[in-house]
């Protein structure tokens, strides 16, 4: 992680959205007013418990978190944005974390070191970052089904290996990027994202990719709030392994990197 994963101040432009819709903030005809939520996954479900985390918990297997509510304490409850922090959880490959409400601090919240299932997971003040998806395995996927996301004064979920992250009937709220594919880690990849059924507010952009290593970003079935905060849909980065911040070449749909046409983004009060 580290710097590797700092990819986007310049998110902070996020003046692009989709190449009609986002520019005049009216609603795309495709997209349903009430919001993308498919109906069977209940937001902000109710914590049953408190669980400090004093160490990282790594998974293999399944582990069911019966919707408690993980905190980091000792050495992971320092709290704050700083670059470096160690996961409340580590998955390994082919792991599934399920009905866990990650609170504050959060620490770096979840690693993956390969393909994971993150079900039913909810994090109520986003630490570091509230996902990575690291590995080193183009066929690698990590799937996100179900869960929201408060509180990322940067990114929700960080890419730093290669693969594809799946993102699906997600709710965030009060974010700086929902995904970057990390813009200048030392081992650079090829990397993939798809979103669909998202309701996003007060944010900046959904996604940042890297052009130059040929990122995708596929959006489908996309809710945004707050368009006067002109949240962005997609922006493209040129990429480096030298840690330097990544330059920033354009936003919106291309029909080449950020995938997506104005159909499938609306824009809400």
């Amino acid at each position: 992680m580290g710097a590797a994963g700092s990819g986007g101040t310049a998110a902070g432009s996020g003046t692009a959205g989709s190449s009609a819709a986002g520019a005049s903030g009216a609603a795309g005809s495709g997209a349903p007013t009430e919001g993308p939520i498919d109906a069977s996954c209940a937001p902000w479900p109710k914590s049953t418990g408190d669980e400090p985390v004093v160490a990282t918990i790594r998974v293999s297997g399944t582990h069911d978190g019966k919707l408690k509510r993980y905190a980091g304490a000792g050495a992971l409850g320092i709290g704050g944005q700083e670059e470096g922090q160690d996961p409340l959880f580590l998955l390994s490959n082919g792991a599934t974390l399920e009905n866990v409400i990650l609170g504050a601090p959060g620490a770096d919240g979840v690693h993956c070191e390969g393909s994971c299932t993150l079900r039913n997971v909810w994090w109520e003040d986003v630490g570091e970052d509230a996902a990575t998806l690291k590995g080193n395995s183009g066929s690698q996927v990590m799937s996100v089904e179900c869960g929201g996301a408060k509180k990322a004064s940067d990114k929700v979920f960080q890419h730093n290996g290669p693969g594809t992250l799946r993102i699906q009937n997600f709710i965030v709220d009060d974010f700086g990027k929902l995904y970057r594919s990390c813009g200048n880690c030392k081992t650079q990849h090829e990397r993939h994202v798809e979103m669909k059924n998202i309701e996003a507010t007060k944010g900046l952009v959904l996604a940042g990719i890297n052009t130059n290593y040929g990122d995708t970003a596929k959006f489908e079935n996309i809710l945004l709030h707050d368009s006067a905060m002109k949240l962005g849909v997609c922006d493209r980065y040129t990429g480096n392994s030298q840690g330097d911040e990544p330059q920033k070449t354009g936003s919106g749909a291309d029909g080449k990197s950020c995938i997506y046409d104005d159909t499938e983004v609306t824009f809400a009060p």
